[in-house]
Formats: structure tokens, C-alpha cells, sequence
């Protein structure tokens, strides 16, 4: 059975807090922990509103120190926001900290809107060049698992710790370009199906069939991750994604805010396409529904592991949709004896 994992954005519901969103966060974590859940990614979007997930590198140590066993990564690192270097050190002290569950996806989009991609990268030069190829080069120079050009200026720089090695890495995308520098640079694949889900099929395929062995990775690894609303029955599913497709709407019109109640975003959801565009984005329903489909897109594009992504304006219903997708996917609960488990921070 394919392995089940969660991608998160913190999502901030309209009269709460980011800060309560972060909490949240820590909180669907733990609770993913016992319940199976293979990995639990942290995203990186800056602006606000309508995520709070700005900073995965931190949300990683304190999910990773406040659960025991699931593996917890970035999805992603949008690596033209940082220096190499710093991405390489930052990761080797999680995997130091946190040795064999540490994740580092990377993705090569910024994240954000224009002007906030200007900010992040202090130049207009730096905002259009395309040099992800070379930036990932350096990071895997920096952390001492590839060579330097020998006469490479940075070439007697190292990421610190230089004794631990960099967590396995993920390249991440919507696209046929990024599943074709994947499979050519040799490294795992995770699909953004949530963000664009037209492509998938092909570009999971395309990864597949591309794929050359590296130092990193023998054989093609591929998830595929994808929005996912659940609840008891469809009428309710469809009920609770209200606010996702509003905030959704809402955000391409340029209106990027937290995500509404579900009484507003009923009264300005479109019931006739509402299904449709659930469809497309997401997939809502029960919980025989969302596996099914689920399966059939992985079947399709022969994926290794699915990932879900579920933004609701209650979080309760964050927690409900996950715990009805392990019930339906027969996830091994974990049970932690009692002395060891962490208590929620006061």
C-alpha cells in the first residue's frame, strides 16, 4: 500500500490568528503522528492573509521535537529565495537534530507575488535569472555530496555540520520542466497537483520514464500530492469546502484574505460550479470518494506516495478529514506510552 503523507500551509481562518494558524499547525502534526501518516511537509509562502506558513525551515524543528516518528520535511524550500549555503546548513542542523526523519524539498517558484519576490531577492537581477540548475548544484557542493568545479571560488567552503550529511532531497513542481530536471538530475519527485492539476498525469510519467540513476538516488521516487477535503458524507464534504473554493476565487481575483466562514462563503460559492471546480483542485467526498480518487490519479500516474493537502476554515475539520483518510487508508495508529508523550505548550 502506497504510503500517505500531509502537506501543510497553516491556513488562517477569518477571526482567528497566523499566530493561532502556527499552533494549529503543531497541533494537526501530533496528531497525524499517531494516526500513521507517513510524512508532514511544511510549505513556504510569503504575504500572508491567507496562509501562514512564511518560514518551514523553523515550523520543521518544532514539529519535528513536538512528534516521535513521522518524518518532517519542507514542501519546499523555494531555493531562488535563499542562499545555497544557508539552505545546506539549515537542513544539516534539522537532520543533526532530528537524524533519519528529515525531508528537504526544493522548489524552484517563489512563493509569492512580484513584488514580495523583489523584496526576498534585493535585486531585479536576482528576481529573473534562471539559474536553479547551478543554485542546486551549489547546495549539494555546499553539503560535501558533490564536487566543486576545481577552479570554483567557493570550492573550500563547507555547509556546517560538515559531519552530517544532507537529508534526502525532494525536487518539487507543477510542471513537465520540473519533473524533466528531476529525472535528470536523479532525485525523488513530488507533483504539486493542488497547484496545477492538468499536467500531473504526464509529468509523473514523463519523470518515470526519464529518470537517471545519481549518487542521491538508484530509482525513481514520485508523490503525488493533491488537495483533499473529507468528511462523513459527500453533502457535508462539499459543505466544508465552501471556503476553500472562495479563498481560492478570492486569491486569483487578487483578494488574497483569510478563509471565510463557512455561512460566507456559502452565500458567495457558485453551486453550479462548485462541483466542477472541486474536481479540479480538489477532491471532496467521503471517505471512500477521496481514496478512490486519490488512487485511480497515483494508479495513472504511478506515484509512490500521495500526499493531501486539506485547508478548512475550522480546524476541527482539518482534523476530522485526517483522521477519516487514515480510517479509510488502514493506517497503523501509532500508541505512545504515556510517559513519553509531549504535552501541548500553556
Amino acid at each position: 500500500m502506497r504510503p500517505l503523507s500531509i502537506l501543510d500551509v497553516s491556513p488562517v481562518p477569518a477571526g482567528s490568528t497566523e499566530a493561532q494558524a502556527l499552533r494549529n499547525t503543531i497541533d494537526l502534526a501530533r496528531l497525524a503522528d499517531r494516526l500513521g501518516y507517513h510524512r508532514y511537509w511544511l510549505a513556504e509562502h510569503h504575504g500572508g492573509a491567507l496562509v501562514a506558513s512564511s518560514s518551514p525551515e523553523i515550523l520543521i524543528g518544532h514539529v519535528a521535537a513536538a512528534t516521535e516518528r513521522i518524518r518532517v520535511g519542507a514542501g519546499g524550500i523555494m531555493l531562488p529565495n535563499h542562499s545555497a549555503l544557508r539552505v545546506a546548513e539549515q537542513f544539516k542542523v534539522l537532520e543533526a537534530l532530528h537524524s533519519g526523519r528529515i525531508d528537504l524539498g526544493i522548489g524552484r517558484a517563489p512563493g509569492t507575488d512580484q513584488l514580495t519576490a523583489y523584496a526576498l531577492h534585493r535585486s531585479r537581477e536576482a528576481l529573473v535569472a534562471a539559474d536553479f540548475p547551478e543554485q542546486l548544484a551549489e547546495l549539494l557542493a555546499f553539503a560535501g555530496t558533490r564536487e566543486w568545479p576545481e577552479d570554483h571560488h567557493f570550492k573550500t567552503v563547507r555547509a556546517a555540520p560538515i559531519e552530517t550529511d544532507l537529508p534526502p532531497i525532494f525536487l518539487l513542481g507543477s510542471s513537465d520542466y520540473s519533473a524533466q530536471l528531476a529525472a535528470a538530475a536523479g532525485f525523488a519527485f513530488a507533483f504539486a497537483a493542488h497547484i496545477n492539476p492538468f499536467p500531473a498525469i504526464a509529468a509523473l510519467r514523463a519523470y518515470r520514464d526519464q529518470f537517471k540513476p545519481s549518487p542521491e538516488r538508484s530509482e525513481p521516487y514520485a508523490i503525488l500530492a493533491h488537495s483533499v477535503i473529507c468528511a462523513e458524507t459527500d453533502d457535508e464534504a462539499q459543505r466544508v469546502a465552501a471556503p476553500a473554493r472562495v479563498a481560492f476565487r478570492r486569491l486569483r481575483q487578487g483578494r488574497a484574505a483569510p478563509i471565510p466562514t463557512i455561512e460566507e462563503a456559502l452565500r458567495e460559492d457558485r453551486p453550479a460550479d462548485s462541483r466542477q471546480e472541486g474536481t479540479r483542485r480538489m477532491i471532496v467526498g467521503d471517505p471512500s470518494h477521496v481514496r478512490e480518487s486519490l488512487e485511480a490519479l497515483a494508479d495513472e500516474g504511478e506515484a509512490d506516495e500521495l500526499m493531501v493537502t486539506t485547508n478548512t476554515h475550522g480546524h476541527d475539520a482539518r482534523r476530522r478529514s485526517a483522521g477519516l483518510l487514515a480510517d479509510e487508508f488502514r493506517l497503523t495508529t501509532v500508541q505512545t506510552p504515556i510517559a513519553a508523550r509531549k504535552e501541548p505548550a500553556t
